[in-house]
């Protein structure tokens, strides 16, 4: 062979491998992919949403009267004795000063008294010079009506005159009653804050509230001493071993509730779930603002703890809790991720591997969480399907596990 066939066999040899590393590296190759299997297991519905605890009972303890509130040395946590437990000390509230014109009005009010009274113990003494002269006169007629020299009607006349005149002796000492009164309440008018105040420290005419129930005190709403106004929350009380959730539903979840569903109760600062059942669905919502400003019909649903007081002992009143109401729940579930799930037209399809390939399956699902589906038709225990496919997954794709 000459130098020429040479050379063309060389370079067609060389023009053939260049081709053939074209085809090798250009060539589909096996998608990688995260693969599920179908299984069998359980499977539990449930709608969740957070939750906050509170004590069954709470009773807030208000002031009767408006006075004068001692400090409330008790603390949250203490525990009270229903009837026996002082809470609260209240005393009369002080008068408050007087103003330049008041204080005058007030001096004038005790001149205008005393002058009252002074005419009043006149009155008192011109009564009873009265009564002395009548109580005389009563005396002379009985001699006279004795000795026949004047008639029984004069000695009636003496006697009717005696009464009146004792009648009015009586009067006289209620008006100066009265008027001593009157006096000692136009001197109260001028009663400065500081005597008040001096005469605080004994406490003599305080009144002390007592704990209604036997409990604890959760929260002191009015801790230091001042003056409080008949209503005013001072405690709350309660009882932290009588817990309860409280749970506000979104309206489309809350329908799906019903009282005596178990309830799982989750990240509430345990090792372990608790467990719980619905006690009361609310039948009255209320509007609520969400984190992004939107309006939410919220309905509050109430639970109660089921498992043993020893595992949530350390619970208190308004701590959150993340609970999740079972709806439905199976021991033996056909079921795979939701994430291998998507529409294809108005059905549920998956893509099943077989021989290295993405086969289209349609499958019809049953119920699902927000993890995990139900199967009911479409593929078997132990297929293997593509979790999260992407859009280069297609009918008859190559495609091979992620490693």
């Amino acid at each position: 062979m000459n130098a020429a066939g040479r050379r063309w066999i060389i370079w067609g040899v060389l023009g053939a491998a260049l081709v053939a590393g074209l085809v090798y590296a250009f060539r589909p190759q096996p998608i990688p992919v995260e693969l599920a299997a179908v299984a069998r297991g359980p499977l539990v519905v449930t709608v969740d949403e957070e939750g906050e605890t509170r004590v069954r009972d709470v009773f807030i303890l208000s002031a009767p009267i408006d006075g004068f509130a001692q400090r409330i040395d008790a603390d949250v946590g203490d525990p009270v004795k229903a009837g026996t437990t002082v809470i609260a000390q209240i005393e009369p509230e002080d008068p408050g000063f007087l103003d330049i014109r008041t204080e005058t009005e007030a001096r004038a009010a005790i001149s205008a008294a005393e002058a009252a009274r002074e005419l009043a113990v006149a009155e008192l003494k011109e009564v009873e010079a009265e009564l002395d002269f009548a109580r005389s006169e009563l005396k002379r007629a009985r001699a006279l009506v004795a000795k026949k020299h004047i008639s029984e009607s004069a000695l009636d006349d003496a006697r009717r005159l005696f009464r009146l005149r004792s009648a009015e002796l009586e009067t006289a000492k209620a008006g100066l009653r009265m008027r001593e009164f009157e006096l000692e309440r136009a001197r109260s008018k001028l009663v400065s804050p500081v005597e008040t105040f001096r005469r605080r420290e004994a406490c003599g005419d305080c009144i002390p509230i007592h704990a209604p129930i036997d409990g604890t005190i959760l929260k002191v709403h009015h801790e230091s001493e001042g003056v409080v106004r008949a209503g005013d929350p001072l405690v709350d009380i309660g009882d932290p071993a009588d817990l309860e959730i409280v749970v506000d539903f979104l309206s489309s979840d809350a329908v799906k509730v019903a009282a005596d569903q178990r309830v799982i109760i989750e990240e509430w600062g345990g090792l372990n779930p608790l467990e719980g059942r619905v006690r009361r669905v609310e039948p009255y919502g209320f509007t609520k603002i969400s984190a992004l400003g939107i309006e939410e019909q919220r309905v509050n649903v109430i639970i109660d703890f089921t498992s043993p007081r020893a595992d949530w002992e350390r619970l208190g009143h308004g701590y959150q809790v993340e609970v999740k109401v079972v709806l439905w729940e199976g021991t033996d579930v056909q079921k795979l991720p939701v994430t291998a799930l998507f529409r294809n037209g108005g059905d549920w399809a998956v893509f099943v591997e077989q021989e290295g390939e993405a086969r289209l399956r349609p499958v019809k699902i049953g119920r699902r969480t927000s993890l995990e589906a139900e199967i009911l038709e479409g593929v078997d225990v132990g297929d293997r399907v593509v979790d999260s496919p992407n859009d280069r997954v297609v009918d008859g794709v190559g495609i091979r596990p992620r490693t």
